[in-house]
């Protein structure tokens, strides 16, 4: 798969996606209301919607073994978004292969959407200065609004041509 081409990946299996580090975002979809205990964090009260995650990939495994875990509903959750992904269906993975650490811009990006709502402070950015890495919208978001809004926000070096970003989207 050439990753730079923006391509969209169908299917059950991550096979496709790199094994090189990234960045990458999880498009959760969540079909009833539920209290989710996020450990330390607190509690999450899940909403029916459309839950967008965003986090890198730079160790050993690279986005398709950090994606292959969030592929399945970990039964002992390790990252924050372990938690909520028992109770959700993973629709699309948007991804980007590369050593730079884009997951903040990204964040930032989406934080600029419209209509955009942060359900829990801290969620996936304990090791950071974001706001949060989930965000949570009534609709769907699309590739092509968060490719638009990247190339707006993106004279900074880490940034990356919206043309960059792939997508694999669920065969179920």
């Amino acid at each position: 798969m050439d990753t730079n081409a923006g391509n969209t990946v169908r299917g059950s299996s991550l096979t496709l996606i790199p094994n090189e580090p990234g960045t990458y975002i999880l498009i959760l979809e969540a079909m009833s209301r539920r209290r989710v205990s996020v450990g330390v964090l607190g509690t999450l009260d899940l909403q029916p919607g459309f839950y967008v995650y965003v986090g890198s990939a730079l160790g050993s495994g690279g986005l398709r073994g950090r994606l292959a875990h969030h592929h399945r509903r970990s039964r002992s959750p390790h990252w924050h978004v372990d938690y909520i992904r028992r109770h959700t269906a993973l629709r699309e993975i948007w991804f980007s292969v590369g050593i730079s650490r884009r997951e903040h811009l990204w964040a930032a990006v989406l934080t600029r959407s419209a209509s955009v709502v942060i359900p829990l402070k801290g969620f996936g950015a304990s090791d950071c200065g974001c706001a949060a890495h989930l965000y949570w919208f009534s609709h769907r978001p699309l590739l092509s609004s968060f490719r638009r809004r990247l190339e707006v926000s993106a004279p900074q070096p880490e940034a990356v041509s919206s043309a960059e970003v792939a997508r694999w989207v669920s065969a179920r």
